[in-house]
């Protein structure tokens, strides 16, 4: 059976609380259930963390790569400061794709910029809890 791994990055413990005019009111055991759902109808095994801390994210990449055929990464903070997290991507053989809740183009200039985007398939940003599912199915669908 396929495995793909998600990974929620720092504050996303706190989705449907933390400024829901930005980030929606899903809470991560909601986006979390979705994926599962999808995960089900598409015969696939999601593995899912989520962490405030970096080098767990780095380390996660690495132990997982191996066994697994497509990351889904929301990095939140991380995105716009982590080269350790760039840096586990580029050395990890295996397809990723960015995902962002809310736009982060349309938001502070510092957010603008991300490292992880170089490293990745493909970016999906401001779609709401909508691009986990997407980033998802795109990954269920690649072979």
């Amino acid at each position: 059976m396929k495995k793909i791994l998600i990974i929620h990055g720092p504050n996303l413990n706190q989705l449907g609380k933390r400024e829901p005019d930005i980030y929606g009111t899903d809470t991560l055991d909601d986006i979390n259930q979705q994926l599962q759902a999808i995960a089900q109808a598409e015969s696939v095994s999601l593995t899912i963390l989520q962490s405030n801390h970096e080098g767990d994210i780095v380390d996660a990449i690495h132990v997982h790569e191996q066994d697994h055929v497509g990351l889904v990464i929301n990095p939140a903070a991380f995105t716009h400061t982590s080269i350790a997290i760039r840096d586990a991507l580029a050395a990890a053989s295996i397809p990723t794709v960015e995902v962002h809740l809310s736009n982060i183009y349309q938001r502070e200039a510092f957010r603008h910029h991300s490292y992880i985007s170089s490293v990745c398939v493909g970016q999906i940003s401001g779609l709401g809890a909508y691009g986990y599912a997407a980033a998802l199915r795109y990954l269920c669908a690649r072979d």
